[in-house]
């Protein structure tokens, strides 16, 4: 059986090198997109289970990519964790796309939890 695939964005080393290991661990294939403006682009190509993004890298706009994901009838179903540094003050209107939004601190310690809810089947 195939393992499932996370797609993941993130510019930022950490934390988005160890949630692509910590990923791996679980049982993840992973794939990176460190520009937001290809992020739809990859997602209709390599069709994941879920997209992963940092809400922070410099210079980008990952929530308008975010929101291009679920405009696009190929990416619309996408499961969407986004996270950001735990200073941020606000998590909830940076990624209105996203199905959740987390702290690094979060994510690092809940990944099982975020992709179990994340993935859940209404």
């Amino acid at each position: 059986m195939t393992k499932p695939l996370a797609l993941v964005l993130y510019e930022r080393l950490m934390p988005g090198s160890q949630l692509v290991n910590r990923l791996q661990d679980l049982g993840y294939r992973t794939e990176t997109v460190s520009d937001p403006k290809l992020l739809v682009g990859h997602a209709e190509k390599v069709k994941p289970m879920l997209v992963i993004a940092d809400l922070e890298p410099a210079g980008a706009n990952v929530s308008d990519a975010l929101s291009r994901l679920k405009e696009n009838s190929a990416t619309l179903h996408l499961p969407i964790i986004a996270f950001c540094a735990d200073h941020s003050t606000d998590l909830p209107n940076k990624a209105k796309a996203a199905t959740l939004v987390v702290t690094d601190t979060a994510i690092a310690t809940h990944l099982p939890l975020f992709l179990d809810q994340a993935l859940q089947v209404d």
